[in-house]
């Protein structure tokens, strides 16, 4: 007879396999079923049992971002599985909510009868009839005359009304969470864009009047357009008429010379037009999205040569466009080869005087991080910090948090893997979507189907003018601030030790934009609630970059101002925005009136480099690095 069974607990390789694998086997049998062990010793099972090979991990690694990398490029970096994940999740709670089924099905009907009445009002009034629904501020697609004739006014007014349902069915789905809300209205709103009324030419009044005016002329210009646009495009060029503003001559031409160079950047010391200057330097961050020049335009716009008009010692990094041999480029590169290395050169050059420190977007995100890791030290260098359009709190990063999950992070972490940067190429399809009726849909309708060549500008050539971003760099950025908003909750660490925002105790000047999709104003705002010191906060008309571009000189510009003491009260920005007055004209001489307040009296020019110190100038301005494609 066989005994009784009973359990007995095993460790499948010994005490040494269980402590490395955290595993142990329960199994059933006979008592007595296992030999005396000193008699018969136990043998540990092979290795390759209890570990993947290292092969194996690798080979898996690199099927899954190859594999992801491949599908990007062909959605141009979006994410498929994030977009089915928020699908499914409206879908499925969809489902599950009658009331906002029936709701749907009223304003559908609702909708349905708002259509036929203007219809009706349209037959009775031979084609003209009052709105039924009005285009969103934003939207100037159907701002024509000829629209509101019928059957075009039936038409866009079909489409509007189909658009505001889209936008009620995919919001306010309950247990739908907020991003994956987001991303379905994002998604839909895209698709509907696809199908408006002014992208075909049956159905636009605007392209019908034109090609019966020329007699099918705008579609050759338009061709034309399309092949020249095809043929740039494939070669890499700029876009059309972006070669009449060229780096040096007629942008980014204030006379300078390059005092510091390294792998990363080339430090620009500017040269003064004044007799006397104000000791205290200025150096600007810009963003290393785009080449430095934004803030060094056309002379009539230029801000760096509006501030050495103005008495300031002027310093600008200019940013290495990277390739693939800088792909483990990091945050700390950044920091130690760009602001830490252009302190220590400007140092040498304007010895024993503080800075005025100026950052731009990212450029401004990376400042406030190294002031705040030398905050700490004995002697910290700035006298005050200027921030442009820069968060540091990604809670609410605007619409490119569309882009921004777990899923879709890994997903351009793969492409990055595999080329070793973020393309420019890759980044503009993104900024493209956001706003797809305005730079995307509506303008290739003017380019390829009216014939016309819309006039180049410096802006638009300078925002042609992109660069990449290592992978490295791009990923820690995503990771740290975007997706898990470090820098805000105090766990961005600098040399192994977290920092925070609030060790910054200069004045700051912080300025947002009423309509940047990019750094959202009220996310900019949050400069008043993370720091301990004085804020003067600027919210100024225009978008991201057009609302910085400010000069005296430009018309229909408008600005609110006020100072917060770092013992005053907070004031969220609604109620701050309802109660600031507005002044008319550019912030520029308010930002120029607020440095000469945090500046001492002036004196002679500094010398331009320190040839001793080791800092010789190398060449004019604007440098090498700003040509590098």
């Amino acid at each position: 007879m066989v005994p009784h069974a009973e359990k007995k607990s095993v460790a499948v390789a010994g005490s040494s396999a269980k402590a490395k694998s955290g595993r142990t086997v329960t199994m059933t049998g006979p008592a007595g079923f296992w030999p005396d062990e000193k008699l018969f010793p136990r043998l540990p099972s092979p290795a390759f049992l209890e570990n993947d090979s290292y092969t194996s991990n690798a080979l898996a690694e690199v099927l899954n971002r190859a594999t992801h990398a491949s599908f990007a490029k062909v959605t141009k970096g979006l994410s498929p599985t994030s977009l089915i994940a928020a699908y499914f999740d409206w879908l499925i709670h969809l489902a599950c909510a009658p009331g906002k089924q029936v709701q749907l099905s009223e304003k559908a009907i609702r909708k349905l009868v708002r259509l036929q009445h203007f219809m009706l009002e349209c037959a009775a009034s031979q084609g003209h009839a009052d709105a039924c629904i009005e285009p969103l501020p934003q939207d100037r697609r159907f701002q024509a005359e000829a629209w509101q004739q019928w059957p075009f006014n039936v038409l866009y007014q079909s489409h509007l009304l189909a658009q505001q349902w889209w936008h009620v069915a995919t919001t306010g789905v309950p247990g739908v969470s907020s991003h994956h809300e987001r991303v379905l209205e994002f998604t839909a709103r895209q698709l509907l864009d696809v199908f408006a009324p002014s992208n075909y030419v049956a159905t636009n009044p605007e392209i019908l009047a034109r090609t019966l005016a020329e007699g099918g002329l705008n579609f050759v210009r338009g061709f034309q357009n399309f092949l020249e646009d095809w043929q740039n495009e494939a070669g890499g060029k700029p876009p059309a008429g972006a070669e009449k503003f060229r780096p040096g001559q007629e942008v980014a031409a204030t006379p300078g010379k390059v005092v510091y160079r390294n792998r990363l950047i080339e430090l620009i010391q500017y040269t003064p037009t004044t007799e006397t200057v104000r000791p205290e330097p200025v150096l600007i961050v810009p963003a290393w999205i785009n080449k430095y020049y934004i803030l060094d335009l056309s002379p009539h716009n230029s801000m760096i040569r509006y501030l050495v008009g103005k008495g300031y010692t002027v310093f600008a990094i200019s940013w290495k466009n990277p390739d693939p041999g800088d792909r483990d480029l990091g945050m700390d590169d950044y920091g130690n080869l760009g602001i830490i290395a252009a302190l220590n050169a400007i140092a040498a050059i304007v010895p024993d005087e503080e800075v005025h420190g100026v950052g731009y977007c990212l450029g401004g995100t990376l400042l406030a991080i190294a002031a705040s890791a030398m905050a700490r030290k004995p002697r910290q260098p700035f006298r005050s910090l200027s921030f442009f359009a820069a968060q540091i709190d990604f809670e609410d990063p605007g619409e490119l948090q569309l882009f921004i999950d777990e899923s879709q992070v890994q997903f351009l972490e793969d492409m990055m893997w595999e080329q070793g940067f973020l393309d420019s190429k890759q980044m503009s399809g993104a900024f493209q979507l956001l706003r797809s009726s305005d730079l995307f849909w509506s303008s290739n309708m003017r380019k390829y189907l009216l014939g016309e060549r819309p006039g180049m500008i410096d802006l638009i050539a300078w925002n042609a003018d992109s660069t990449r971003m290592p992978y490295r760099m791009h990923s820690e950025y995503l990771r740290s601030l975007y997706l898990n908003n470090d820098l805000a909750e105090g766990r961005f660490e600098v040399d192994g030790h977290p920092v925070t925002i609030s060790d910054i105790r200069v004045p700051l000047f912080c300025v947002g934009t009423d309509r940047d999709h990019v750094a959202p104003w009220r996310s900019v705002y949050n400069w008043n609630r993370m720091t301990d010191t004085e804020v003067t906060f600027v919210l100024t008309n225009g978008g991201h970059n057009a609302g910085v571009v400010s000069e005296p000189a430009h018309h229909n510009r408008h600005y609110q101002i006020a100072t917060r003491q770092h013992d005053d009260l907070y004031t969220d920005p609604d109620t701050w925005a309802a109660t600031t007055p507005s002044r008319e004209g550019s912030w520029w001489t308010a930002w120029t009136d607020w440095l000469d307040a945090h500046s001492g009296e002036a004196v002679a020019p500094p010398p331009m480099g320190n040839a001793e110190a080791g800092y010789v100038p190398i060449i004019d301005a604007p440098g090498t690095y700003v040509f590098l494609k």
